[in-house]
This record gives structure tokens, C-alpha cells and sequence, in this order.
């Protein structure tokens, strides 16, 4: 079977890997897409995201999406046949952090495609996949395989919003709109925000973002602040760099929440902190997702928008062009590969 399998920094390899047989507890999943998300960029592109490094050759992916083949001994779920999304997330549920319903912030997790820990987890972007069986979930009724392959990144979005508290009726920024940053914009839309305002330096990536739901688009790099608002409500910075985050604690409102999505740069970013204080504004982190996993494939099956925000589907064989279309926010927003027939 073929895997997309990374080994450095520019060093993306489709491989013949050994099809997996499920152990106990497990089931044998065929993968029919898998999502290029931004870590998968980063992997390949410098060798590890944030501050994890890869330390060996590792299958990349966790957005991945499939249909049941099998299952180990003593594991049962969906038909062989159901499609399935595959939850990334194997929490320890012994940490003190699973203790207290926080499964997303385990110390001592497993994630799909992560170099987190040594070994690292092998991923998901490979034509077969053995998982715990708990972490499959059968589509819902009329959502099908290329849009529910949303369902992991729209989680991270989801979780954000929420850590973000009630939105409803607010006004949201959102500071960079790429796939998790569109999708930030369509979970606020659909907790009920009043106006959602998103930022980006890349016109197309503006225009994606107006698919999701965003009411105002803004050139971050606009002169004379045009287009921007005085204040929000609430703002969500998901570009993953530190002008965002400054943009938004400069336009949340006194009092307001600010929500760090985006994996900053490894070791030290400077954000002004004095506005922390002299404006009261609370600063919150948003790390991966937990049960928002299945509120997803719903959100996913209730609304057909969703399927503008893929921008293209590459066989994995082309592997390379798509990650290369992926890191090109001028001419893509979420790229799938595409796995068997």
C-alpha cells in the first residue's frame, strides 16, 4: 500500500508501506481522503512544527476519513463498509488533565502524524490504517467522504470558538483566513455571532473566507486601517504569527477575550502584554478539540457551503504537487489527497 511518509525538512517520499493488521481492540480502516493541514506544511517544510522536531521518518496526516475493513480481536463498531471518520486522538485517560474532562491538553496523549513524542505516532495519510476502535465515527446520514474530511480541522475551530465563551450575538475577529481561520469563521456563524470580521494578506484567501460565512474582509496590510473595525468582542488570532496576535489584542474591546489558535513560532513571541492588563483582556490558548469532533461531522452534514472550502482533491501519487498547491494560499484553501479508488 502507498503512505506519505516525511523523513526531513524537504524530504516528502510516497512509499510502499506494509498493509497493518488490527491488534486487539483496533479496526482496519481504508482511507479514502486525507487532509494537508498546516502542520503537515510544517513537517515538510522545516522539520517539525512548533516545538516539535521529527526525530525519524513519519507518516504525516490526521484529518482522514475511510471506510471499515475489519476488526482485532475484541473491538466491534460500524459494518464493515460504513464510512467512518477517524477521531486523531488517543488520550492516556489516567493524567490528572483526563481527569478533568480536558482530554485535548493530555500529557501523555497520542495524536495521528505527531512528533510530539519518541517514537512519534505514524499518521493517517497511508491507503490502510489500524486505530483503537473508539476513535471511528459513522458519517451521519447525507454527509459524505470528501466533506466530512473537514471534520477534524472544523473541530479545532469549534473548540476555539467555545473557549472563546458566548459568541452569540457578538462581534468576532478572526486574524488569518486559512483553512482552520475560514473554518473558525463558519463556528462562529454557527454559535450564533452577529459579525465575524477576518483578516489575511492574501486576497483569494479573503475570498474563501467570504464562503465560510465572513461579513467583512480586511487587508491586514490595508494602509489608513481601512475596512477595520474600532473594537470586537472577541477575537481569534489563526495565522499563527505574532502581528496577529497583536492586531488582536489592539481591536478586542476592554474587557474582551482573545483566543491563540495559531501554533506560534518555536521559543519566544513578543505580543503587547501591557494591554493585558491596562485593558483587562482575558488571553486564551485553544489546543486541538475534544467532543466537538462529533458536533462537527453534524455541523458538516447540515450545511453543503462546507464543500467550497476544498479547493482540490490530489491523488496520492501526486503527493508533492499537492502538498506544494497546499502551501500556496494564492491558489488553494484545503487541498485532500486522495487514496485508492
Amino acid at each position: 500500500m502507498l503512505g506519505c511518509v516525511i523523513h526531513g525538512a524537504g524530504e516528502l517520499r510516497v512509499t510502499e508501506l506494509l498493509v497493518p493488521r488490527p491488534g486487539p481492540g483496533e479496526v482496519l480502516v481504508a482511507v479514502r481522503y486525507g487532509g494537508v493541514c498546516g502542520s503537515d506544511l510544517h513537517y515538510w517544510r522545516h522539520g517539525g512544527v512548533g516545538d516539535f522536531r521529527l526525530r525519524e521518518p513519519m507518516v504525516l496526516g490526521h484529518e482522514v476519513v475511510g471506510t471499515v475493513v475489519s476488526y482485532g480481536t475484541g473491538a466491534g463498531g460500524p459494518a464493515p463498509g460504513t464510512a467512518v471518520a477517524v477521531h486523531p486522538a488517543t488520550p492516556c485517560g489516567r493524567c490528572p488533565e483526563c481527569a478533568a474532562g480536558r482530554a485535548n491538553v493530555c500529557r501523555d496523549t497520542r495524536y495521528l502524524g505527531s512528533a510530539a513524542r519518541f517514537p512519534h505516532v505514524q499518521g493517517g495519510f497511508a491507503e490502510r490504517i489500524a486505530v483503537p476502535a473508539g476513535q471511528v465515527r459513522a458519517l451521519p446520514d447525507g454527509l459524505g467522504l470528501r466533506r466530512a474530511a473537514l471534520a477534524e480541522p472544523l473541530s479545532v475551530a469549534l473548540h476555539a470558538v467555545r473557549r472563546a465563551g458566548d459568541v452569540a450575538g457578538r462581534h468576532v475577529l478572526v486574524t488569518g483566513a486559512g483553512p482552520i481561520g475560514c473554518l473558525v469563521v463558519a463556528a462562529a456563524k454557527a454559535a450564533g455571532a452577529a459579525r465575524v470580521t477576518v483578516t489575511d494578506l492574501v486576497p483569494q484567501a479573503l475570498a474563501y473566507a467570504a464562503v465560510a460565512g465572513a461579513d467583512t474582509l480586511v487587508r491586514a496590510d490595508d494602509p489608513g486601517d481601512a475596512g477595520w473595525p474600532e473594537e470586537v468582542d472577541v477575537a481569534v488570532e489563526a495565522s499563527g504569527v505574532a502581528a496577529g496576535l497583536d492586531a488582536c489584542l489592539r481591536r478586542v474591546r476592554r474587557g474582551g477575550v482573545v483566543v491563540q489558535l495559531g501554533m506560534l513560532p518555536p521559543g519566544q513571541s513578543p505580543f503587547a502584554g501591557n494591554l493585558l492588563v491596562s485593558r483587562e483582556i482575558e488571553l486564551r490558548g485553544a489546543f486541538r478539540f475534544g467532543a466537538e469532533f462529533d458536533d462537527a461531522l453534524h455541523l458538516l452534514a447540515a450545511r453543503g457551503e462546507f464543500d467550497g472550502l476544498v479547493s482540490a482533491v490530489v491523488p496520492v501519487r501526486d503527493a508533492a504537487a499537492g502538498f506544494e498547491l497546499a502551501a500556496d494560499r494564492s491558489r488553494s484553501c484545503k487541498v485532500l489527497l486522495e487514496f485508492g479508488n
